[in-house]
């Protein structure tokens, strides 16, 4: 063919469009990198990286890859399958508003969603002042001394709560009291959270009630929901006392929006609050993501689960937001940690936070006000009619006797596309929202109307149907006054304090982030679409299965395509968070031992190396963490593993391994790993964190691996959100797939293991973004990505070797897909230390690469697939000029203390004094490169004093006045 012959459209329409965008290294990019690492071809590369024992057997078996308008074409067709009603189910779910200046310029702003979890404070100062404004709402409304930075759902915070008492009160009981009134999905994760644990869950009945449990005085907490699942606003106040008396702890689930009209916990003093901040702004997204929350008493501070955003100061003594009480994370305490929990739900936080912000206080009572008059409206209709309430009080539900009409009731909502809360055998359960119309009270009178009676009229009963919250219980203390709750009143002050906050945060929308172990890659705009179709987000967790079809059909297709790429024979998507499919991993493992009569197998090998989540969800499983050592190069010691086995063979459960491993490297003896521990009845269970070097080169479940738990918003590209929302499915071999995580309350029963989250598909509106990422880069193109991962790390290793060595490499000087740059010997020298480095780094534009994890004094560098050359090359270029200014210190040019790597980050206004001390020049701190003069990324404040924030510890809204010197 001439080569100016126009292409075939066979050829036109098979180009991988996507794939191109997806990967930012080029085929000319590639040719620039490999003479840099020493390799001729890619396919060289990888062969010499990847050990060929473990290389996968077969390729993925996927969908030959469409282009974006093709794979939105085709998820829109099966979104369609979904049939959006109108929902009335309540049970946590419900319909909200999400103001349009937050729908656009949070949920869909990349600037939002694409940033990581605030560790490196001094670029997270936006999304931190909005998770502080998130506490504030919180403490405010339940009326606690304290609240974490966000849950991942009301479930959980239950599950967490119940665990914060157990290891805060005197009581030595191990029972745990439940009112019958709370919701179902809440009381299945508690007995599945509780029972490794040893905590016996008691729930009440209509018999046994649960002022009556209580009498015994055998229990450490209980837990009471406020109002009922069923509606009645329960008097908990008598509660408290007895609690106290006991030694024990009252936990409350309560709903904020409900909060704003009665009176908060915090002032009859319970003990611990939790719930969900779905109803503010977040669409109900067949379950998920939505931040719940957990608030607690001033004394429980310190054993608060979660993340916890407090206030410090920077070095200029102005104020500064950060991680507070970080010594509580699961990445330290590890076994000891409160929890395992890594992801919240960062991005639904800062939506409900901005919620708040909107409507304010006032806006915020007017909607609970209006929810509760419509409530007595409905109700007085319903009584007009001859219908009997279970519930004497309301707040936005209702349980109506239905008697024999239940069947035709529900057959005439069916018609209507209603969908009602069947709750019991002739009862019927009815929760109104934000978005209930006058229409909507009149549909719903239609369906219960008994033949011959004549309807109720909605104007005769506006004006006089009473609210049905008591008296007694009315909220009569104000909340959220801060300024902020109450000064963006118009929507440009809104859309510009947005703007403020997130012009403060370093995302991927402004530069690369090169985290090792957290895989910041491109979250595609065609594949975050989807999520806020109404098709997708206005569906409730708990409707009929009939109306969830495209869910179901997007379900299997992902498990399908994720089977393929792990080599597992059975996938559950239900955890919301990596920590939850390490979890519920291990709770497979558990139960497949005590199926074969091993029940006594709790022994959990750990390598040292592990992630920390790895030790601190055994300990969660009721499993005993036995840490084994790893050798000189960062392998796992297969010595001291066998040993390990050896001496636990009877007790070993399970062994829990990283590959690649955490320090970045794929270990030569994995399979010789495997079959050991299967040799001593162990299975092996295989953290998923690092599979982005793995997918179609090799698979775990092909080489040995009977559990992983893999992350999307790593690999499959689901985003960070700024620390959530995130996915983590469960992946088990054959034998295991039996007791993957069921949910009894959504009608999926039969399995041995109960659910680990509050909705059936976790984080559901979530997973279409994986879907799109899998069918837009087909087989080959995953692979593509995975080996482009590789290369790029393992050419900034080989550019910067002679700055900054590579702390681990296999025999060939290779790594997988990060490498860790050792800068220990350069604290030695000269006191300049790996934190220095990261900070200066902000001076250059850059996050800084993960730090000091998985060794103290080193960075840790992850450039993953999507990152072009040019992005690479900014970076190296940055950190071999930090090299230099570091040399300057070493040579005694600056002194130790006084250089542009101990003031980092420089600020305007630390840049602007009328006089410079230093001995560097004010230019070097602003614009250490000359490309920087074209765009410059100011840090808002200068480095943050972290031993002053956890010392003074405060983790509210600051007063105005704070800023005055600012």
């Amino acid at each position: 063919m001439p080569s100016n012959a126009f292409p075939t459209l066979r050829e036109l329409e098979n180009a991988d469009e996507f794939i191109a965008r997806h990967i930012g290294i080029e085929p000319a990019d590639e040719a620039r990198m490999l003479p840099v690492i020493g390799s001729a071809t890619r396919e060289e590369l990888i062969d010499g990286i990847v050990p060929q024992a473990i290389r996968r057997t077969r390729p993925m078996q996927l969908p030959a890859p469409v282009s974006e308008a093709d794979a939105l074409a085709e998820l829109k067709a099966m979104a369609a399958k979904n049939k959006v009603a109108r929902n009335f189910i309540g049970q946590g779910y419900y319909g909200t508003h999400t103001p349009g200046v937050i729908l656009r310029n949070v949920l869909e702003n990349p600037a939002w969603y694409t940033a990581y979890t605030p560790y490196q404070a001094e670029i997270s100062q936006g999304r931190m002042e909005a998770l502080v404004n998130f506490q504030t709402m919180v403490c405010d409304l339940t009326g606690m001394a304290i609240a974490n930075a966000s849950m991942l759902d009301e479930a959980t915070a239950a599950a967490e709560a119940m665990t914060l008492a157990k290891r805060s009160v005197k009581s030595k009981s191990n029972v745990f009291l439940v009112a019958g009134d709370c919701h179902p999905q809440t009381i299945e994760v508690l007995r599945t959270r509780a029972a490794p644990l040893g905590i016996e869950i008691k729930v009440s009945t209509a018999s046994e009630t649960l002022p009556h449990l209580m009498t015994t005085g055998d229990f450490f907490g209980v837990l009471a929901q406020y109002p009922g699942t069923t509606g009645q606003v329960h008097d908990l106040r008598p509660l408290a006392g007895h609690a106290h008396a006991c030694d024990a702890a009252l936990c409350v689930a309560a709903d904020l929006l409900a909060l704003t009209l009665l009176a908060p916990p915090g002032e009859w003093d319970a003990d611990i609050v939790c719930g969900t901040t779905q109803r503010f702004g977040m669409p109900m997204c067949n379950g998920g993501p939505h931040a719940a929350y957990l608030a607690c008493r001033d004394e429980f501070k310190r054993s608060l689960p979660g993340r916890l955003v407090g206030v410090s100061v920077d070095v200029h003594g102005a104020p500064a937001y950060r991680l507070a009480l970080q010594t509580r994370e699961q990445h330290i305490r590890r076994e000891k940690a409160t929890s395992n929990i890594c992801t919240a739900q960062v991005l639904p936080a800062v939506v409900a936070s901005m919620y708040a912000v909107y409507h304010g206080p006032a806006g915020l009572t007017r909607i609970a006000q209006r929810v509760a008059a419509l409530t007595g409206i409905l109700a007085a209709g319903l009584e007009q009619m001859g219908r009997e309430l279970v519930n004497t009080t309301a707040f936005d539900s209702l349980t109506v006797k239905s008697g024999d009409d239940t069947a035709a009731i529900l057959e005439r909502a069916k018609a209507a596309s209603v969908n009602l809360r069947h709750r019991l055998q002739q009862h019927l359960g009815i929760s109104l929202d934000e978005t209930t119309t006058r229409a909507d009270i009149e549909t719903l009178w239609a369906l219960f109307v008994p033949a011959g009676t004549p309807m109720p009229r909605f104007d005769a009963l506006a004006d006089k149907a009473p609210v049905r919250i008591p008296d007694d219980l009315r909220r009569t203390s104000a909340f959220m006054t801060h300024p902020v709750f109450n000064t963006h009143k118009s929507e440009t002050a809104m859309l510009r304090y947005i703007r403020s906050l997130s012009d403060k945060d370093l995302a991927l929308d402004r530069s690369m982030i090169p985290l090792g172990s957290c895989t910041m890659k491109l979250n595609a705009t065609s594949e975050m679409i989807p999520i806020t179709w109404p098709e997708f987000a206005n569906i409730h967790p708990f409707a009929p299965a009939e109306q969830l079809q495209g869910y179901a059909e997007l379900d299997q297709q992902l498990r399908d395509w994720l089977c393929e790429a792990t080599g597992y024979a059975g996938i559950s998507l239900q955890p919301n968070a990596g920590s939850q499919g390490e979890y519920a991993g291990l709770l497979a493992i558990k139960a497949f031992h005590v199926s074969k009569g091993e029940g006594q197998r709790n022994i959990c090998l750990i390598p040292s190396s592990a992630h920390g989540t790895n030790p601190a969800s055994a300990q969660m499983a009721g499993m005993q963490v036995v840490v084994t050592a790893c050798d000189t190069q960062g392998n796992v010691d297969l010595d001291d593993l066998k040993r390990a086995c050896e001496k636990h063979s009877e007790n070993l459960a399970a062994v829990m391994i990283t590959y690649p491993s955490t320090h970045g490297v794929f270990e030569t003896r994995v399979k010789e790993l495997c079959e050991l521990v299967h040799a001593h009845g162990g299975r092996v269970y295989v953290d998923g964190a690092n599979m982005n070097a793995l997918v179609g080169v090799a698979a775990p479940g092909e080489f040995g691996g009977d559990v992983s738990h893999l992350n999307l918003h790593k690999t499959f590209c689901i985003p960070h959100g700024g620390g959530g929302p995130g996915v983590g499915p469960v992946c088990v071999v054959e034998d295991l797939v039996p007791f993957l995580p069921g949910h009894a309350t959504a009608g999926v029963g039969g399995h041995d293991v109960g659910a680990v989250s509050a909705a059936p598909l976790g984080n559901a509106a979530v997973l279409p973004i994986s879907w799109m990422y899998c069918r837009m880069m087909g087989a080959a193109g995953l692979q593509a990505a995975t080996e482009t991962a590789i290369l790029s790390a393992n050419y900034i290793s080989a550019r910067l070797k002679d700055h900054y060595p590579t702390l681990y490499a296999s025999p060939n000087g290779h790594v997988a897909h990060e490498c860790i740059l050792d800068l220990r010997p350069i604290k030695d020298r000269c006191g300049i230390t790996a934190e220095d480095v990261a900070k200066r780094l902000i001076d250059y534009g850059f996050h800084a690469p993960t730090l000091s994890f998985p060794v103290p004094g080193t960075l840790m560098v992850e450039p993953t697939e999507s990152e072009p050359l040019a992005e690479l090359d900014r970076f190296i270029d940055a950190m071999i000029a930090i090299r230099g200014e570091i040399r300057r210190v070493e040579e005694g040019v600056w002194p130790q203390d006084d250089n542009p790597l101990k003031h980092a980050p420089h600020t305007a206004a630390s840049l602007m004094t009328t006089e410079w001390t230093h001995p560097y020049a004010r230019e070097l701190g602003a614009y250490p490169l000359a490309a920087l003069r074209q765009a410059k990324y100011w840090s808002p404040i200068g480095r943050v004093d972290n031993v002053y924030g956890d010392r003074n510890l405060f983790c509210s809204c600051l007063p105005t006045e704070a800023y005055a010197t600012t």
